[in-house]
């Protein structure tokens, strides 16, 4: 597994090794002793699965009791994942992080508690899963703006149109509403 650290400290690249031939490709997405060893202890308790089509965005998404380390994936077709930290003390706090995970590309992204979290589909449809570190929990559950101008993430819509996005993210609070993290 080559892991690479991102500008936002704790959020993580990871890249498994991929052994293909011509049946097809085996990859491990979770080993707890690698992940150990590479300094992340991680207990998860939720595995999620979600299919969304083409310019559907959905984010950008946390919690503020029960708050989730995510460990996200796509395992077909391709988006455009993105990440706001939300630590108060952090040298990053308010400040994001996109990376692009593919059927093609492998990679996937550690995103410890404390962040936003959210995603824009770039491909026709993009299956993708998490797993995560504690229940969901409506009742916590806060979306930050996914267009909010002071936080600015350059996110990468198509032809210039808007993204689809859901009711309650359509409500998404702007960054100065936002309850941050210790």
């Amino acid at each position: 597994m080559n892991i690479e650290t991102t500008p936002l400290q704790d959020v993580l690249v990871l890249e498994p090794e991929v052994f293909g031939d011509e049946r097809g490709f085996f990859m491990e997405t979770w080993n707890a002793d690698i992940f150990r060893d590479a300094g992340l202890d991680l207990k998860f308790v939720q595995d999620n699965h979600s299919r969304s089509s083409r310019g559907i965005l959905r984010g950008m998404h946390f919690q503020t009791e029960q708050t989730q380390g995510k460990l996200v994936r796509v395992s077909q077709g391709e988006v455009f994942d993105v990440v706001v930290d939300l630590r108060r003390s952090s040298p990053s706090v308010g400040k994001w992080f996109g990376a692009t995970l593919s059927t093609e590309n492998h990679k996937m992204l550690w995103i410890p508690p404390g962040f936003a979290h959210g995603f824009y589909v770039t491909s026709d449809y993009a299956d993708f899963q998490y797993k995560c570190t504690d229940f969901y929990n409506p009742s916590a559950s806060v979306s930050l703006a996914w267009d909010d101008p002071t936080v600015g993430i350059e996110w990468p819509i198509e032809n210039g149109e808007a993204p689809q996005v859901s009711g309650a993210d359509a409500q998404g609070l702007p960054w100065n509403e936002i309850p941050l993290f210790d």
